[in-house]
């Protein structure tokens, strides 16, 4: 039980660690867009890059939580 509690815990560690990376990918490719001057559209791109990144991080956060539920029973 306890090991099982553990490989959650990384889990989780890794989906966190994966949220906060794309945050900080964010941030610096719309620092960069500005200082460089890329084109709307590219900036554009970039957004949906970390938006599809951000949808990958509730999805495995939904599914860590929805492991944690079958757990319970």
């Amino acid at each position: 039980m306890k090991r099982q509690r553990s490989e959650e815990s990384r889990t989780g560690q890794r989906v966190a660690l994966f949220i906060a990376g794309i945050g900080l990918f964010w941030i610096l490719v719309t620092a960069l867009g500005a200082q460089y001057g890329w084109s709307q559209r590219t900036r554009a791109l970039f957004d949906l890059v970390a938006l599809a990144g951000f949808g990958a991080g509730l999805w495995m956060t939904y599914k860590l939580w929805r492991a944690r539920q079958n757990d319970k029973d």
